[in-house]
C-alpha cells in the first residue's frame, strides 16, 4: 500500500527516548465490583472502536501462570479499567469480547484473547491487531511503544509493566500505565485508519 505521508518507516530506541514523555490526561475508572459492569458497558457501546489491552501479574518462575488480572477499555476520554480478578467474568464482558458491532482495536491481541478464554470460554469478534494494520500501511513497527513514538510522537513509560496487577489497591503508576497503554491503542487505530484510506 503506498503511503500518503513522510512518515518515516521505523524508529530507532534512541530517537523513542528523545522524544517527550506522554500519558492519559482523561477519566480514569476503576472498576472492582460486578455490578456497576452493566452500567460500564451501556456506555463502551456507544462506541464503535476502543483500545483494548490487559495486564497480568508476572511470572518470574518458568512455568507458571498468572490470570488476567486487568481489562483496560479505552474510550476517546475515558478509561475503564475492569479489574477482572474482583469482578469475574460477568456476562456484560463477554458480550463485550464477543461483539461484531464493538471494534477492539490493540496489540498482541491474540495472546490476550487466548488468556481471557482460560477465565471463561468466549467467541471472540470485533478484535483489530494494530501490527497487522501498521504492516498493512508499510510500516516496520509492531510494538505499542514504537506504534505510539512514530505515529503519535512521544513515548510511553513501562516501569509499572511488571508491577503486582493483582493487588488489592492499584497505584497511581499502575493506573496511568494502564489506561495510558489502552488509550494509545485508540489513537494508534485513527493514525494507522488514516493512512490506510
Amino acid at each position: 500500500m503506498p503511503q500518503k505521508s513522510n512518515l518515516p518507516l521505523t524508529i530507532s530506541h534512541e530517537e523513542i527516548n528523545e522524544l517527550p514523555l506522554g500519558a492519559f490526561e482523561g477519566k480514569v475508572l476503576v472498576i472492582s465490583e460486578e455490578k456497576i459492569l452493566p452500567r460500564v458497558f451501556d456506555e463502551v457501546r456507544e462506541h464503535k472502536v476502543v483500545g483494548f489491552d490487559t495486564e497480568t501479574k508476572p511470572v518470574f518462575v518458568r512455568g507458571q501462570q498468572n490470570k488476567v488480572s486487568l481489562i483496560q477499555i479505552a474510550l476517546p476520554d475515558k478509561v475503564f479499567l475492569v479489574r477482572v480478578k474482583f469482578t469475574g467474568m460477568h456476562s456484560s464482558l463477554i458480550n463485550f469480547l464477543e461483539s461484531t458491532a464493538i471494534q477492539k482495536a490493540g496489540v498482541a491481541l491474540r495472546d490476550d484473547i487466548k488468556a481471557l478464554q482460560r477465565l471463561k470460554h468466549y467467541e471472540p469478534n470485533g478484535f483489530i491487531e494494530l501490527a497487522d494494520m501498521s504492516k498493512q500501511a508499510g510500516l516496520q513497527v509492531e510494538s505499542v511503544k514504537k506504534l505510539t513514538a512514530l505515529l503519535l510522537g512521544f513515548r510511553i513509560s513501562k516501569s509499572a509493566q511488571t508491577s503486582n496487577w493483582e493487588a488489592e489497591v492499584l497505584n497511581e503508576k499502575q493506573i496511568s500505565y494502564a489506561a495510558t497503554d489502552a488509550w494509545v491503542c485508540l489513537e494508534i487505530y485513527h493514525k494507522l485508519q488514516g493512512l490506510l484510506n
